[in-house]
Parts: C-alpha cells; structure tokens; sequence
C-alpha cells in the first residue's frame, strides 16, 4: 500500500500528542519535583529492615479516594532511589518516583536486603530473597494506602523478582511491567560473558561494584543510548554505600533460569525492551509473551533504548508506555 506525506504527517502529530505530557515533564521535573510529597518507611523481614521510599504529588489525606499504587523494583548492581529518584542537575528528569507521581499515582520503592540503606547480612540476596522483600513491603503499602494490590515495575533482575513475587501472591498484583526482562537467557551476549564467573557466583556472597562497572551498565550494549554524565550521577550515589553488591541475581541470571514460570503470572504483562538490549533478547522475550495466559498483555520494543529503559536518552517512551498500560480501562467481562 501507498504511504502518502499526508499519513506520515499524521503519524508524526499523533506520536507527538502523546508523548508531549511525558517531555514536558523531562524538561520541567527538577521544579515540579520541589512540589512532590514524600516520606520514608522501614519493612521488617525478621530480623531484616528494608527501606522504603514513597512520593505522590499531593500529602495522603484521611478519607481520600486512595491512588493507584505503583511499587518499583530495582536491579542486581543498585538501589531504589538512584535507579528510580536519581537527582540529574541540568540534564531534565530521570525520576520515574517524580513522573509518575505527577501522573496520579501512589508511588513507592524499596532497597533490597544488602542493598542500599536496607539491612547488612551474609545472604546473597538472589530472586528468593527478593521475593521476601516484595512481600514486607506489600505489607506496609497496604497499612498506609489502604490498597491491597499494585501495579508493580521491575527492570532487569527487578523484574525477575517482580514476575516471582507474581507468581507467589496473584492476588496482590494489578498490573505488571517487565522492563530488560530475562527468561530463559537464550542467545544473551551479556549473560554469556557472566556466566564466565559463575564458580565466583557460587562460592562468594558479594562482587565488586565500583565506577567503572556502574559506567558499563550504559555502554555495554550501544554507546550513545544515554547521557555519560547520568552514569556519574549514578555512580556518585551509589559509591556512598560501598563497592560491592550481592551475586545472588547474577547466580541466578547464569545458572537458575528460568526463574519465572509465564503460564503462572496471571496478571496483565507489559514486557518492555529497549532495541539494543543484551541481556533482554527478542527469541527470550516472545517465548515468555507467548505463554502469558491473560488476553491483555502487550509486548513493546523502544527504538534507541539499550538494557536500561529508565536511564536512557529516549526514556520518555517508557514512561509513555507503562503509564498508557498501567492506566488501560478494565477488559468487558466476556
């Protein structure tokens, strides 16, 4: 079929439509974030506190109409808020805790154990672990939201232990987004190259995580999807709470999957993968699509985007599409 000018003038103004709310707020967060409520909370495990950090736009009022709440779920290599709340002076915005919570939403995120100002112990913290924590921490947003279920995002080994948390507690997932997502890590060039440390895994609770290691995270795939300076930012906070990290998600992602059972995540699924993703490989990513059991599911690949959906240069795309699912009317009872 012929594509006249005219289709593509109209292609260009709908994308334009829908993505302006989303750049307006990359060019403006840093003073609407001055606006933006938040508080901080402690999870308790057993003997494990884990932290939690919330913003919304406006301070919880008695007797409101409670917000839908969305909980993130970081990564192996760093903590909640410089993943998800990263302060980038002059470079526009990277909080999804700020986009979102100006987008309406009850938003919420918590370190893992070991990770961040969550508790020190001598567990690995893999998938399992994570689990656990989603579990604390489900229990303390449902004290102070009045809400029952969330809608859940997960980047990376977040999403692993987002989707296994998925699976043991269904009824407390809304909506589910899986971002740089791995399943069975079939024909992942980035896995590979891990998995020649998998004895190290194995033997050994914590890897080093210095400034370079944090850099690779956003050149490792495709140089010039990110801004190197937002790897600075990045690496400045995270460096304040030392140099190592647990192996327990890279033993997993090397010698355990697939950790996540698709015919098993009953929830609605976004999976979401950058184009030049490494570990996120398209085969991986339609096998899990393609056992997902719910009707309302959609699989969207980001032009431009590398393993990090939240960091890149095109992270605007992702806010518009987890926030267009996340926001969906409910399917018609069929």
């Amino acid at each position: 079929m012929r594509t006249t000018k005219r289709d593509i003038s109209r292609r260009t103004v709908m994308a334009g439509t829908l993505l302006a709310p989303a750049a307006a707020l990359a060019q403006s967060g840093s003073q609407k974030s001055l606006r933006i409520w938040s508080n901080e909370y402690w999870a308790q495990k057993g003997a494990v506190k884990l932290y939690m950090f919330r913003k919304r736009s406006t301070p919880p009022k008695a007797g409101e109409n409670p917000r839908p709440v969305l909980l993130l779920i970081h990564g192996s290599s760093n903590s909640s808020r410089s993943s998800f709340d990263l302060a980038t002076p002059g470079k526009g915005e990277y909080s999804v805790m700020n986009v979102f919570a100006e987008l309406g939403y009850d938003v919420w995120t918590m370190d893992h154990e070991n990770y961040g100002r969550s508790s020190q112990t001598q567990g690995n913290s893999d998938i399992a672990s994570g689990v656990k924590d989603i579990q604390a921490g489900m229990e303390v947003i449902a004290r102070e939201t009045g809400r029952q279920k969330a809608h859940l995002f997960g980047e990376s080994s977040g999403g692993l232990r987002a989707g296994a948390y998925a699976m043991a507690e269904p009824k407390r997932v809304d909506r589910l987004v899986l971002g740089a997502f791995t399943y069975k890590g079939d024909n992942s060039p980035t896995l590979a190259e891990r998995a020649k440390n998998l004895d190290y895994y194995r033997t050994h609770n914590r890897r080093l995580r210095d400034r370079d290691m944090i850099r690779s995270i956003f050149t490792r795939d495709k140089p010039g999807t990110t801004d190197p300076a937002i790897a600075e930012f990045l690496a400045d906070e995270e460096l304040k709470f030392g140099d190592q990290v647990p192996t327990g998600t890279y033993l997993d992602m090397t010698a355990n999957l697939p950790v996540v059972d698709p015919k098993r995540v009953t929830a609605p699924v976004l999976l979401v993968r950058g184009e030049y993703d490494g570990i996120a490989t398209m085969s991986d990513l339609t096998d899990f699509f393609s056992q997902l059991p719910s009707g309302d599911r959609q699989f969207v690949v980001l032009p431009g985007m590398a393993h990090s959906v939240v960091m890149g240069l095109h992270r605007q795309t992702f806010w518009h599409a987890m926030h267009a699912f996340l926001s969906m009317p409910a399917a018609p009872l069929g």
